[in-house]
């Protein structure tokens, strides 16, 4: 596959989460991304288990870095900061998802690397953000703490349940995601301009932003948008989950014209003309009656009858478990699940990335063992295999 960002050469010294994240984005699309990982141990998703796959390997880093190349390097050593230096002079862009005062340590800022090559794009994905003045540039931070600070917390789960953080690490996601826009809208302004420099996303950042349309009601309406029974939407009604004779499913009647439909189809046309049920004010003022009714004709069969008899005309889906989405059918015809190989494993499931090219699936290889490519990186810049050899006992590689 003709892939948009071969050529595109990004060095990333990149550990666990929302910096392996974004950046594998970009591998997958075709950029040469290569890990800058530390001599011993390496990006510490290596040793995060519970599931390994031979030395310095795990399933859970596998998650965050395929596509990618492997170069052991201590930054803090003259000799490391040569080989950064050189290594700069051939890329495009220079990520990191360090703690917010590490970066102008590690030399990985623009201050540093545009002296090395004017057009460098220098992309910083910290806790809390970088900069004078920052109280929090040096504090680690994690996802969870984000969500819990931005508020997530506190509109997910039941009202009467103690705060609930999503299942899913989605502010690491959110940030590699941002990180990968930066870094691409960084590389087009070089191209065009010559000249690189910083971009800053920050975990604590990004989640704020992700409060979306609550904020803004805030913000302008002093309205504070809270919790709402069934995981329901909190403007409309019914886009909720509702019981079902096996199990669960989510209704999303968001527009006047799916809540028809909806009843239509259910066989309760008459809900159309009730005046408590009349009108998108009248549901939402009356959710709880409403949700009692519409409870008592979805519990008469089972999830599947109500996918097969809704499906492509009212909004709904069926409530999986992990296991249930994905052996989803149409997930697996879509090409979702792929299967690639892998050292220490025959076959290695992996998910596909959700961007198809001409209506194809991006190719996925494994990631990296540690310092795998260390050898044929250092000879691309010049330095000989008794010059790497050497580096590698004096502990820079």
């Amino acid at each position: 596959m003709n892939l948009p960002l071969a050529g595109t050469r990004i060095l990333s010294l990149e550990q666990y989460g929302a910096g392996p994240y974004g950046t594998m984005m970009l591998a997958q699309l075709g950029a040469d991304v290569i890990k800058l990982e530390p001599p011993r141990g390496g990006d510490s998703s290596r040793a995060t288990g519970p599931y390994f796959l031979g030395a310095d390997d795990s399933l859970f880093y596998q998650t965050f870095n395929l596509n990618k190349r492997s170069l052991t390097l201590d930054l803090k050593t003259p000799e490391g900061q040569d080989i950064l230096h050189k290594l700069t002079a051939t890329a495009d862009a220079v990520t990191n998802n360090a703690r917010g005062d590490q970066p102008a340590k590690l030399g990985l800022d623009y201050a540093a690397l545009g002296k090395v090559k004017p057009s460098i794009v220098c992309v910083h994905a910290s806790a809390y953000g970088r900069g004078a003045g920052n109280a929090r540039e040096a504090w680690p931070g994690y996802d969870y703490l984000m969500q819990a600070e931005a508020g997530f917390l506190s509109v997910t789960g039941e009202p009467d349940a103690p705060p609930t953080r999503f299942g899913l690490s989605m502010v690491d996601f959110m940030t590699g995601q941002m990180l990968a826009t930066a870094t691409l809208a960084g590389i087009l302004g070089a191209r065009a301009t010559g000249k690189g420099r910083d971009y800053d996303v920050s975990l604590l950042e990004s989640a704020l932003h992700q409060t979306s349309y609550p904020a803004t009601w805030y913000l302008n309406e002093g309205h504070v948008t809270g919790r709402s029974p069934r995981s329901s939407h909190p403007a409309v009604t019914p886009s909720q989950l509702f019981r079902t004779a096996d199990g669960w499913v989510f209704i999303m009647a968001q527009l006047p014209k799916f809540w028809e439909r909806l009843v239509e189809t259910i066989g309760v046309p008459e809900l159309k003309t009730d005046d408590r049920f009349a009108t998108t004010a009248a549901r939402l003022a009356n959710r709880t009656a409403l949700t009692q009714r519409l409870d008592s004709i979805f519990m008469q069969h089972p999830t599947a009858h109500w996918i097969a008899l809704l499906g492509g005309i009212c909004p709904v889906a069926p409530v999986n478990d992990l296991a249930q989405a994905l052996e989803n059918p149409f997930i697996r015809e879509r090409g979702m699940v792929d299967t690639i190989p892998h050292p220490d494993s025959a076959g290695l499931k992996v998910l596909a990335n959700p961007i198809l090219v001409d209506g194809e699936r991006l190719p996925n290889s494994h990631a990296p063992k540690l310092g795998a490519d260390s050898a044929a990186l250092l000879a691309e810049i010049g330095y000989s295999t008794a010059d790497a050899e050497a580096l590698k006992a004096a502990g820079v590689i």
